[in-house]
C-alpha cells in the first residue's frame, strides 16, 4: 500500500460523522495527492444494502453473530471495492469507522468476546489495518444525550441500546486506545465542535508531513 489509510472512530454521540464531514475538505485543501472519503458500514453499493439491514429498527430480531457477520461482510466489499485500490494508487482515504467499532460495538457491546470479533475481521480484512486513527472520546451520558437532543428522528438499532451497552463500547474503545498508542490518538470530544475539528486536522497533518502540506501561519 502506497497510500495513507486514516479512520476515525468514537461512541454515538461523539460527533464523529459532523467532525469528518468539516475535516475532509480542510485536508483536501492541503493534501499532496487525492484524498478520498468514505464510511463504514457503507461507501459502496453492496455495503450500503447491508448497512440498511444492520440498521433498520424494524430487524430487532437479528442475532448478534449475524450483526458481526453482516459488518464484516460489508467491510470485506468496501476494502477489497474501494479502499485497498486507492491505497495502491498512493491515495489518501479517510474513513467513517473500520474494524475498531466492530471490537468495540459488537466484541464488547454484544458481548461476543473483542478476541473472536478480531479474528472474524483478520479473515474479512485480511490483516488490513489503518495507519492512523483519530478517537474521539465522549462519555455515555453526553453522547445519548447528544443524539436525544440532536438525532431524534435518526435513532438506528445501535443508537437505541441502553446505557449499559454504551459504557461497554466506549470502555472498550479507551483499552483499544491504550493498546494501540502508536496508532489511535484519541481526542476529547466534550470540547466545542471547532476544538475537536481543528485537534483532529493537526493531529493527522503533524503526523503525516509527507502527505500534507502546511499553510502559512499553522503552528509546526
Amino acid at each position: 500500500m502506497n497510500g495513507l489509510f486514516i479512520t476515525i472512530e468514537g461512541p454515538d454521540g461523539a460527533g464523529k460523522t459532523s467532525v469528518l464531514n468539516e475535516l475532509f475538505p480542510l485536508l483536501k485543501n492541503v493534501a499532496k495527492t487525492e484524498i478520498i472519503q468514505t464510511r463504514e458500514p457503507g461507501g459502496i453499493p453492496i455495503a450500503e444494502e447491508i448497512r440498511a439491514v444492520i440498521l433498520d429498527p424494524k430487524n430487532d430480531r437479528m442475532d448478534e453473530r449475524t450483526e458481526a457477520l453482516l459488518y464484516a461482510a460489508a467491510r470485506r466489499q468496501h476494502l477489497v471495492e474501494k479502499v485497498l485500490p486507492a491505497l495502491a494508487e498512493g491515495k489518501i482515504v479517510l474513513c467513517d469507522r473500520f474494524v475498531d467499532s466492530s471490537l468495540a460495538y459488537q466484541g464488547a457491546g454484544r458481548r461476543i468476546g473483542v478476541s473472536e470479533i478480531a479474528r472474524l475481521n483478520e479473515f474479512a480484512t485480511e490483516g488490513t489495518t489503518p495507519d492512523f486513527t483519530l478517537y474521539l472520546d465522549v462519555d455515555s451520558d453526553t453522547g445519548l444525550r447528544r443524539i436525544e437532543e440532536h438525532r431524534h428522528d435518526q435513532i438506528d438499532r445501535l443508537d437505541s441500546e441502553g446505557l449499559e451497552f454504551h459504557q461497554r463500547v466506549r470502555h472498550a474503545y479507551l483499552k483499544l486506545a491504550e493498546e494501540n498508542p502508536e496508532r489511535i490518538h484519541k481526542i476529547d470530544a466534550r470540547q466545542s465542535f471547532e476544538e475537536v475539528l481543528q485537534t483532529s486536522y493537526h493531529a493527522i497533518i503533524d503526523q503525516y508531513p509527507q502527505f500534507f502540506e502546511k499553510q502559512e501561519g499553522e503552528r509546526s
